[in-house]
């Protein structure tokens, strides 16, 4: 664990750990919140699927304009607009729930609201990166544990004050850290020091293009196309299963998992370069997935999220190394906000057609098979020969200094 003090004890740590960790609990609890609020509203899945990935989708697709815009002026302004406006769109889209609004209004609210989304998590990994590059990838490392933990706390939040309260009232909680997250990162010494790279102009998607980064993206991208259809397929098996208030607690247990092996994961000395650990660890993610489409007790699937959980974490670490050993100096934080991109877009639709999976035949085993079969799709994406690039090997994380 010394390595993990290693990077508490500098001067950015506590600021891009603890606010990082405020402003991303929105998206482990609007999704989740919404897809509950609706679905009980409105009586369906593929309903409350659509709007918790339109908010997802528009989230996503803004988010790279705002990176080239943070990379070139500085994330601050973006962070403080978005501090503002994202509390106040929220309570309108929770307004229009309520009021039960045709669903096309229901979801150009929606889309609004997700164009709001504070720009936290391609921020703070862009500040990770200009850290001591030894230790770095255990900063990477912690931030994906981090994060993994936004995903234990977030459904567990939403679980409890579903129950005490009822789901609206996790979004409105959900929109007060999405506000503090992003104001405590905008206002912290590091923002502050920010100094952008000149660079010269560069096309739209120069960044994407960049040699290896078409790869990662596209892996990323099926990745998270099943772990969005996991994410409405678990609320689904809770509530066939009688135990509604479950589905917090299942996804909880997943994330922790994850979290776990994200720990562990950082203490490692690993030698073998990054996108031959990225495609094995890939793999790992397929395996866990696989058997969960076999599951009838709650308790047993609860048990399988756990332990394939253990892989995410590690996975997402050596993503975010890679992303950022590739990246140009001058684009890191539009590098990470298309890694943010294709979380939130394919994780959307992957909700979106997960929810569709449940309401048909197929039943949520349908939407568990297709889960799997996306990581698998990761795997083989890695597999696909492309224009070689030198990516370093994983520093020894022995080696980081004290």
């Amino acid at each position: 664990m010394r390595s993990y003090l290693t990077v508490w004890r500098l001067p950015s740590a506590p600021v891009l750990l603890l606010a990082g960790f405020a402003g991303r609990l929105p998206s482990a609890m609007v999704p989740l919140a919404l897809l509950l609020m609706v679905q009980q509203r409105t009586g369906s899945y593929a309903i409350a699927g659509a709007v918790a990935a339109t908010i997802g989708l528009a989230t996503a697709f803004t988010a790279p304009v705002l990176g080239r815009m943070a990379d070139r002026r500085g994330p601050r302004a973006i962070l403080f607009t978005q501090a503002a406006a994202y509390p106040v769109l929220l309570t309108a889209l929770l307004t229009v729930v309520l009021v039960g609004v045709p669903t096309p209004a229901l979801l150009a609210v929606a889309a609004v609201a997700g164009v709001s989304t504070p720009l936290v998590s391609g921020t703070v990994r862009a500040l990770w990166s200009r850290v001591d590059p030894q230790v770095r990838p255990t900063a990477y490392a912690l931030d994906a544990t981090a994060t993994e933990l936004v995903f234990v706390a977030g459904p567990t939040a939403v679980a409890a004050l579903t129950l005490a309260a009822g789901p609206g009232v996790a979004v409105g909680v959900a929109a007060v850290l999405g506000m503090v997250g992003a104001l405590g990162i905008a206002t912290s010494a590091p923002m502050r020091a920010w100094a952008p790279v000149v660079s010269p102009a560069r096309r739209v998607f120069a960044t994407v293009a960049t040699p290896g980064m078409p790869r990662v993206l596209l892996s990323g991208s099926a990745l998270m196309l099943g772990f969005g259809a996991l994410e409405v397929a678990v609320p689904a098996f809770a509530d066939a299963a009688g135990s509604p208030g479950m589905s917090g607690v299942l996804l909880a247990v997943w994330s922790l998992g994850s979290a776990a092996g994200g720990l562990w994961f950082g203490t490692r000395m690993v030698g073998m370069p990054l996108p031959r650990q990225y495609r094995w660890l890939l793999l790992g993610v397929t395996t866990g997935l696989a058997p969960l489409a076999a599951v009838q007790s709650t308790w047993v699937l609860g048990v399988l999220l756990f332990l394939g959980g253990t892989v995410i974490a590690p996975t997402l670490t050596v993503q975010n190394s890679l992303v950022g050993a590739l990246a140009p100096a001058s684009a890191t934080t539009e590098a990470f906000t298309w890694l943010s991109t294709v979380a939130f877009g394919a994780s959307a639709v992957g909700v979106a057609v997960g929810g569709a999976f449940v309401e048909t035949s197929a039943g949520v085993s349908g939407a568990l098979v297709m889960a799997t079969v996306a990581a698998g799709l990761a795997v083989v994406v890695t597999l696909v020969p492309g224009r070689r690039t030198p990516v370093p090997t994983a520093p020894r994380r022995d080696a980081v200094p004290a």
